[in-house]
């Protein structure tokens, strides 16, 4: 990021009362912390995953929002904000009954992919009503970025 971007997101955190600057730098306020830990809260875990049938960027990133099953329609919504910041291609699942669900569907997608759906249970802790946005993307930080950028777009947005 450039100077200029800084300085503004600077500018509305503080227009926003979520920091304060002094000479030596920036920090959180008593409503940025809280706002900082509700995010935390919604958003615990991220990891990567490898490519496979149902991922199948060279680089993927998945975030989890605990909780957000409500927020979704078709998850398109989630891909289109996702492409805006590089990804090549975003895919949004539901956690319901112990699968991983495309919205308005019942079906296990990672099904035959035992792996996968090991490797995201580890590492993101799904429980009932939990989505999962993973992105993809030739470049890993871009993966990772429109990921997180898609997430918070769902978060900002319900």
């Amino acid at each position: 990021m450039g100077e200029g971007a800084v300085k503004t997101l600077i500018s509305h955190l503080k227009e926003a009362q979520m920091i304060e600057t002094t000479k030596s730098g920036s920090y959180l306020t008593e409503k940025g912390k809280k706002i900082s830990k509700q995010i935390q809260q919604i958003i615990p875990n991220e990891c990567k995953i490898k490519k496979c049938d149902v991922v199948t960027g060279k680089n993927n990133h998945a975030i989890i929002l605990k909780k957000y099953g409500f927020s979704i329609n078709s998850g398109l919504e989630q891909r289109d904000y996702a492409i805006l910041y590089g990804s090549s291609g975003c895919i949004t699942v539901l956690f319901k009954e112990n699968r991983f669900v495309f919205p308005g569907d019942n079906k296990d997608c990672f099904r035959k992919d035992k792996k996968t759906k090991k490797h995201i249970l580890e590492n993101l802790f799904p429980e009932e009503g939990d989505v999962i946005i993973i992105s993809s993307s030739d470049d890993p930080f871009v993966a990772e970025i429109s990921a997180k950028n898609s997430a918070l777009w769902t978060l900002a947005t319900n």
